[in-house]
């Protein structure tokens, strides 16, 4: 039986296209990551994720859609978050990302919290602490090693992303 598979991906004028079977893929796909037109590509599907979203929350701001609360709300249940340390890794998430807010003292996060109609966390340093271990969560330099200036990193990011595919 001949298993054949193609990958095709377009970001601006660079383009990848690959037939073959999956083995064959794989292997060009490597060679792939090491050239330069591969990171180039990545990062343009980046600021194309970027510019998507800037554009969707401009767009829902003047829209007037409903308030921070149910939009916090809206991404609990999106992406499935249950437990009460991934809550937490999304009321960053949406507070970095939606609303553009750098500083998040625990009052602000439990505020957003109780605007969606959610139980607050708690002890709030204890969640924040452990997402770091897990390093879900990192502190930017200069930043004073504070929780509230707290940033998700890609792995906090890949874990949000694989929570919204189950």
């Amino acid at each position: 039986m001949d298993r054949s598979a193609k990958i095709s991906v377009t970001a601006g004028d660079v383009e990848f296209e690959l037939d073959g079977s999956p083995t064959e893929i794989e292997e060009r796909l490597s060679h792939l990551r090491q050239d330069d037109s591969w990171g180039i590509m990545i990062e343009r599907l980046k600021k194309a994720r970027e510019e998507a979203m800037d554009t969707a929350v401009d767009a829902a701001k003047k829209s007037g859609l409903p308030s921070r609360g149910a939009d916090f709300k809206k991404l609990i249940d999106t992406y499935s978050l249950k437990r009460k340390p991934d809550q937490v890794l999304g009321a960053i998430h949406y507070l970095r990302d939606v609303e553009k807010v750098m500083d998040s003292p625990p009052r602000v996060i439990n505020q957003l919290f109780d605007d969606a109609g959610i139980e607050s966390p708690g002890n709030l340093s204890l969640y924040l602490n452990r997402l770091r271990e897990r390093e879900f969560l990192i502190i930017p330099n200069g930043s004073e090693d504070k929780n509230r200036y707290a940033v998700l990193s890609p792995e906090g990011q890949e874990h949000l992303n694989k929570r919204s595919t189950k």
